[in-house]
């Protein structure tokens, strides 16, 4: 065992001694606190993380006893960043207690925060349904505290995974209100044609062709400089190879766009969802000939 953890296992059992003894009220907690803080930093320098994070949730205990639950959301976020090397469950487990207290005592940007670390892991862990979820919650709460641009990056993520699940419609409403706020930014509209583009590759999963027609007419008139993007011209030669059920058409659009501007993972998966939709009409038309 090592030193560290010798001592640290030393401090624990002073606290737990000074919890269980005689002492002036209210006293005897913050004592016990302040060795329980140091034995948390003696398993941290040992990188022991189960038994920091153990501790530190033992510390919140005390500070809510003392009712300082600033202190003590601290300490549950400190349990979680131990438990986040070793335990994911553990890990979002308190930090739901820090940000709940934190909303409690009107730290709203605090509980944001940790809201959307929350997502992030429930993101790392492919839970896109309970990502969303806490995301949706970190948005509204940045937005609450006028943050606009972390807001922005979680509706974001909101619509990506939305379109992942094939919630096109949701992820398209999404894009387009982003679109909307972002052209009254000056630092922002250059961002515009990147979110109606997604916007658009979700109207595309859907596969209805007059909806894809009317969106299109709708980007132009919210931003008469989109129709003049190369952004533009792939969302139009798609409409139409996806009207036309010409599969070569719509293989050459993505090409000659991904040739210039790489096209990342979700666009991809989006489009060739979309390609597959068109190669099953196209064959359903061939049986139909035959």
């Amino acid at each position: 065992m090592s030193d560290q953890i010798a001592k640290g296992l030393e401090f624990e059992k002073k606290a737990e001694k000074k919890l269980n003894g005689w002492a002036f009220f209210g006293s005897k907690y913050e004592d016990a606190g302040d060795l329980y803080e140091k034995a948390a930093n003696c398993y941290k320098l040992a990188k022991s993380w189960d038994q920091a994070g153990s501790v530190y949730v033992k510390l919140a205990e005390c500070h809510l006893k003392m009712d300082s639950k600033h202190e003590a959301a601290n300490a549950y976020a400190d349990a979680a960043h131990s438990y986040k090397k070793t335990n994911t469950k553990e890990c979002i487990a308190h930090l739901e207690q820090s940000l709940n207290l934190f909303m409690e005592i009107g730290r709203l940007s605090m509980s944001a925060r940790y809201c959307k670390e929350i997502a992030e892991l429930y993101e790392q862990e492919q839970n896109l349904e309970k990502a969303i979820a806490y995301y949706d919650k970190a948005a509204d709460l940045f937005q609450g505290e006028e943050v606009t641009t972390s807001a922005n990056q979680c509706k974001q993520k909101i619509a990506q995974f939305s379109a992942q699940l094939e919630q096109y419609q949701k992820a398209i409403e999404i894009y387009e209100e982003i679109a909307r706020q972002s052209l009254n930014n000056n630092l922002l509209k250059y961002g515009v044609r990147g979110h109606l583009l997604n916007a658009g590759i979700c109207q595309l999963c859907k596969g209805d062709v007059v909806a894809i027609t009317n969106a299109l007419e709708r980007y132009q008139e919210l931003d008469p400089t989109f129709s003049g993007t190369r952004e533009y011209k792939l969302l139009a030669d798609l409409a139409a190879a996806v009207d036309e059920e010409d599969v070569a058409k719509f293989t050459d659009a993505v090409k000659e766009f991904d040739s210039m501007t790489k096209l990342d993972e979700w666009k991809t998966t989006l489009l060739l969802r979309v390609k597959l939709l068109l190669k099953a009409k196209e064959e359903e038309d061939d049986d139909d000939l035959t």
